[in-house]
């Protein structure tokens, strides 16, 4: 035991009584989030700090001067005989005397200190494995025991994740190393229990496991998540017995209370780290060049990308607002035999008229006003390379004319000038219109039309692009995260059902600011439709399954899959507590999921 200094409170009517100094930082006031209270309408909420300043104790006036001594004084070291005047109260600093607390306090510093250094093993880049025998070593090390098991709860049957001896060596044959018994009151009563000397404790010695082990001590403590129980702490020496004292299960219930947490976080990264590895598998699978994707329309895209790269054909892309056409324009430039010269890219629909010809082919000095000097247009900028003329459909009519003398001629004339200039480039054009409807009302030349659609790509928006989705989405969450330096590691299951669900009427470009804003604004580890911005209906039903009449069975089963989801979804995924909420067997969740993932609609694990 510790010899600590005491603070001895006396109050008007004589009555005293005494505080532990065991904290360095002690408040003292009127109000009853103070260490120290004392009931007194004299004195101020908070009226002083203690503070311990190597052996010595400071005393801080927080509202004013106190008497000290009898002298009024802002601060003030406080020894022992000392006195303070507060109100009608009187505090002065006893001799140290033994103290229990201290030594309780002086332990729930040792295991806070042994759970910090756990909690840098989980948050390190160590195997769960590993972190969970670093848990039981530490509590056989503070317990004194000389075995330890750590037991997790499956539905309604218990399994020994990890069984140590007090050496640091694996337990062989962990499950017949345990009590039954004393595993189901522990469940069933939710507290710790601790048994000094079970062979001959009348609650026990009648108990067969307990007499075919020979136990002698034991601790068991249950490890909870928000009031759920999902496993124990089981400790136990068979030669000593009695050697477990309540101060023991005390330190096990604080170091229990706090493991809970991080056992939780350990499994939910090596959860997660699982899945990044499975995901940039995943990523590796879908990825053709630096296009993500793998669904049968980008399948077809690759293969025409790579016969068209080859050539130096025109291409023109087609598709929604958002989906990734300059994307396809870098790929099919790096693919072909100008990938060593420039890529330029310039969008027609967002120069104005007036100088958009300046921007495609140049000007020669004094050509008009603010003109002081001589530039290239991007033709000239794209000499050996390619020109990405995105957004073609909004190219003025007059312009047209010229953009299909450039590809003819291969040649543009600066404005202000008369010769032209040879160029050497190939063209692939964009444009999110319908440029058949366009010639038809007069407003796209049909001549520049087929000399830019020599090949034509239509990209698929989004919302077609099934699994696509959560690939991408995965990518940018893990891009922005390492990008921003924010904790985000995945999305909880009900925000990869949104982002299946949700129309993407911005395609990919909405889906990248989406998750962007998400990874930025996101309170925790795991992001919800909600820090999407999405709206869910965990059991809405897709276009195929409106109106359909089903078969009896496979009417209940439908209701019974999306049913099983929507509590999924309700527990973020968490598959034994989904288990025990429906009454199953946690296998069945598991054979659940594994036909959502052949059916394509959950990604691989």
């Amino acid at each position: 035991m510790h010899q600590v200094p005491s603070l001895v409170v006396r109050t008007p009517d004589g009555k005293e009584r005494r505080h532990p100094l065991l904290k360095r930082l002690i408040s003292v006031g009127r109000s009853g989030d103070n260490d120290v209270v004392i009931d007194d309408p004299q004195i101020p909420e908070t009226a002083l700090h203690l503070q311990r300043e190597g052996d010595r104790l400071a005393v801080i006036g927080l509202d004013g001067p106190f008497l000290h001594n009898g002298k009024r004084k802002a601060r003030a070291l406080l020894e022992a005989g000392d006195v303070v005047e507060l109100g009608g109260a009187a505090l002065s600093l006893a001799e140290p005397e033994r103290s229990a607390e201290a030594e309780a306090g002086r332990d729930a510093v040792v295991v806070l200190d042994r759970l910090h250094a756990f909690s840098r093993k989980v948050l390190g880049d160590h195997p769960i494995e590993e972190v969970l025998e670093d848990l039981m070593d530490t509590a056989i090390e503070l317990t004194g025991a000389d075995k330890g098991f750590l037991i997790l709860l499956e539905g309604e049957s218990f399994r020994v994740e990890v069984a140590r001896n007090g050496d640091g060596t694996t337990i062989v044959d962990a499950a017949g190393r345990i009590s039954d018994t004393i595993v189901q009151r522990v469940v069933d009563e939710r507290k710790p229990l601790i048994i000094s000397d079970a062979l001959r404790d009348e609650r026990w010695k009648g108990a067969a496991s307990v007499v075919n082990l020979k136990l002698c001590s034991v601790m068991c403590a249950p490890l909870l998540e928000k009031g759920d129980l999902f496993g124990l702490l089981y400790l136990g020496n068979d030669r000593v017995a009695s050697l477990f004292e309540e101060r023991d299960l005390e330190i096990l219930h604080i170091f229990a209370s706090q493991a809970s947490l991080l056992l939780q976080n350990a499994r939910i990264l090596a959860s997660l780290r699982l899945d990044n590895q499975e995901l940039r598998k995943q990523l590796e699978g879908s990825r053709f060049g630096g296009i993500l994707g793998s669904c049968e329309p980008m399948r077809e895209i690759y293969r025409k990308i790579e016969k068209v790269a080859k050539t130096d054909v025109s291409v023109l892309l087609q598709g929604e607002t958002g989906t990734g056409k300059e994307v396809l324009a870098q790929e099919i430039h790096r693919r072909s035999h100008r990938k060593s010269g420039p890529f330029v890219a310039i969008n027609c629909g967002a120069i104005p008229e007036s100088l958009l010809e300046s921007e495609l082919f140049g000007h020669a000095r004094g050509a008009f006003t603010g003109a002081s000097h001589t530039r290239i247009g991007k033709f000239q900028a794209a000499n050996g390379g390619t020109l990405f003329l995105d957004e073609i459909g909004e190219m003025p009519p007059l312009l047209q004319v010229k953009i299909l003398r450039a590809i003819q001629e291969r040649a543009v004339t600066k404005v202000g000038e008369t010769r032209p200039e040879a160029v050497d480039i190939r063209i692939i054009a964009a444009t999110n219109k319908d440029l058949a409807k366009e010639i038809r009302e007069g407003r796209f030349r049909e001549d520049l039309y087929y000399r830019l659609n020599v090949v034509s790509l239509d990209l698929p928006p989004l919302r077609e692009r099934g699994q696509d989705i959560l690939v991408l989405a995965r990518y940018f969450l893990e891009t922005f995260a390492k990008e921003f330096g924010v904790p985000v590691k995945g999305f909880d299951p009900r925000a990869e059902h949104a982002l299946r669900r949700h129309s993407w009427p911005g395609n990919v470009r909405e889906l990248e600011n989406r998750v962007k804003r998400a990874v930025v604004l996101a309170d925790s580890a795991l992001i919800s439709p909600e820090d999407l911005e999405l709206e869910i209906d965990a059991l809405e039903p897709t276009e195929e399954e409106v109106g359909a009449i089903l078969p009896l069975q496979q009417a209940k089963e439908e209701f019974q899959r999306r049913y099983i989801n929507e509590v999924l979804a309700r527990n973020k995924g968490n598959r034994t507590k989904t288990a025990r909420d429906l009454g199953v067997d946690p296998r069945t969740i598991f054979r659940h999921l594994e036909a959502e993932r052949a059916a394509g609609r959950l990604p691989p694990e």
